[in-house]
């Protein structure tokens, strides 16, 4: 009977309680001038701001169909959980593709595929024939730029031990080298960014002597230049300052706490002229191939590079370009940017390689694509393209765990990935997902080989631009070769350079 009694005050209490904060917000909500909604609907106009934010998660698991979510669907991301998993990734009874959009991709199977016996794996790629240290890879899909700061400690080792097994390279990102990317052993590439993170004086120019100290390490293999970034061409990095804790500070030397914000461009870059020569002094201090990344919005200016190149000599080329795709991943960027600025890779990729070619450049310089390319099927048709390399960076982060929360650009990422709240951090194992690294690599590796063998080529490097077709507005599909037929080669002798 005692027990009964203190039940029941417990409820009186909490009934009390809940009575006196329901008072509260309701003298909070008609009082204050900020919020229509609350001040017209006191306490109750609370739960439209609880629905609005839940209603994500909710689309996300209850409401949306497997191929219409955004920025990646149910269908792209099971594929990727499962082939990092290594469940099996077989589908049953018909695809939920739909073929009739504009823009589909369709690859053109050959009557005769190619046998089991007769495939090979592909073969190794030289970048920087003229550099004292070049770079030899047989990898075509290895792991786009994601910094130490966007992301966590565990979900770098996770990365930097997958990439080391399944042997394809691991790009830094801009906020400089850390231990982590090294400790797993694999290759790497060293993104320097606007504000040169890692390699930088402390007025933001570039330190020589620390540049000379990332290119020591064996493991660095290549340094990419980044003039700007799919989510946010013309806006430099953006790491809050609540995941400026002091470890990345110290690593990218800057301030604790305080928000990590890039220059728009490097200061020093302000002409094409001035690429080539910042290209010219990165490899030649690091003996290491070096290119640039950017994002393709205005293309006049690449015939003009071109131009500069044939002008001071081939060998003055960048080694690659990365061509971020304007619908690439980031932690933070403005909303105007990331919706509306840049060409996608699709219209951007075989733009590039076709003025590449145009200037007999194209075997020179290699190509990188990034930007949303997480599955067999985009990546295959990147190769068709014209691609060398592809890039990811979010299908990594499905294989790490990701759930596709859109909290990347906050501290609390339920799975660890970029948050640095050890609490958080605490869910990603680095010894399982660098498993799942692996096995995600190894699964795209596998299925693009699948899609060229049943193009009749040999190896995933064999596949071209007549492989693949493109639905139009008529429902109609074209092969890729006659969107983008390639370019005549210009003559050197009208250009002047004869």
């Amino acid at each position: 009977m005692q027990i009964l009694t203190i039940i029941g005050e417990i409820v009186l209490f909490l009934l009390a309680a809940l009575l006196v904060t329901v008072v509260v917000m309701y003298v909070v909500d008609i009082s204050q001038t900020r919020h229509a909604v609350r001040r017209n609907f006191p306490v109750i106009g609370r739960f439209r701001y609880l629905f609005e934010k839940l209603g994500e998660f909710f689309r996300q698991y209850f409401f949306a169909m497997d191929r219409e979510e955004m920025p990646f669907n149910r269908a792209e991301r099971a594929w990727a959980y499962r082939a990092a998993k290594g469940d099996d990734t077989t589908i049953a009874f018909g695809s939920t593709r739909d073929l009739r959009p504009t823009g589909t991709v369709l690859f053109v199977n050959c009557p005769y595929p190619t046998m089991e016996k007769d495939a090979v794996e592909p073969g190794p790629v030289l970048v920087g024939p003229y550099c004292d240290h070049p770079y030899e890879t047989d990898s075509f899909f290895n792991i786009s730029a994601m910094s130490f700061g966007a992301i966590s400690r565990p979900a770098v080792l996770a990365l930097s031990n997958g990439a080391r097994r399944a042997g394809v390279w691991l790009n830094t990102g801009e906020g400089g080298l850390s231990p982590y990317h090294l400790e797993g052993g694999a290759d790497i590439v060293f993104q320097m960014g606007t504000a040169k993170y890692g390699v930088r004086n402390p007025d933001g120019s570039l330190s020589t002597e620390r540049l000379r100290e990332v290119a020591a390490h064996e493991q660095v293999k290549m340094f990419e230049i980044k003039l700007s970034q799919g989510a946010k061409p013309g806006k430099g990095g953006i790491l809050p300052g609540e995941k400026v804790n002091e470890e990345i500070a110290r690593i990218r030397s800057i301030e604790v706490g305080q928000d990590s914000i890039s220059p728009n461009r490097h200061p020093e870059i302000n002409s094409n002229a001035d690429l080539l020569d910042m290209i010219d002094r990165v490899r030649s201090l690091t003996g290491k191939p070096t290119g640039f990344k950017c994002v393709i919005g205005a293309y006049g200016w690449l015939e003009e590079l071109c131009q500069e190149i044939l002008e001071r000599g081939i060998e003055s080329a960048p080694d690659f370009i990365t061509i971020d795709s304007k619908d690439g991943g980031t932690g933070a960027a403005p909303q105007s940017l990331m919706d509306y600025v840049g060409l996608p890779v699709h219209e951007s990729l075989p733009l590039v390689v076709d003025i590449l070619t145009k200037y007999r450049l194209r075997d020179r310089i290699r190509v990188i694509a990034s930007g949303k390319l997480i599955t067999p099927g985009e990546v295959a048709w990147a190769l068709c393209a014209g691609a060398d390399f592809v890039n990811s960076a979010r299908g990594y982060m499905f294989a790490l765990g990701c759930i596709q929360a859109l909290q990347c650009n906050k501290n609390t990422c339920p799975t660890g990935v970029t948050t640095h709240d050890p609490d958080l951090q605490r869910g990603l194992n680095p010894v399982d997902k660098a498993e799942r690294v692996y096995r995600y690599a190894q699964s795209v590796r596998k299925e693009v080989g699948v899609i060229a063998h049943s193009c009749g080529v040999r190896e995933p490097r064999g596949l071209r631009r007549f492989h693949c077709r493109v639905v139009q507005n008529n429902g109609v599909s074209v092969p890729l070769d006659e969107l983008y037929p390639e370019p005549e080669p210009v003559s050197l002798a009208s250009a002047g350079l004869g």
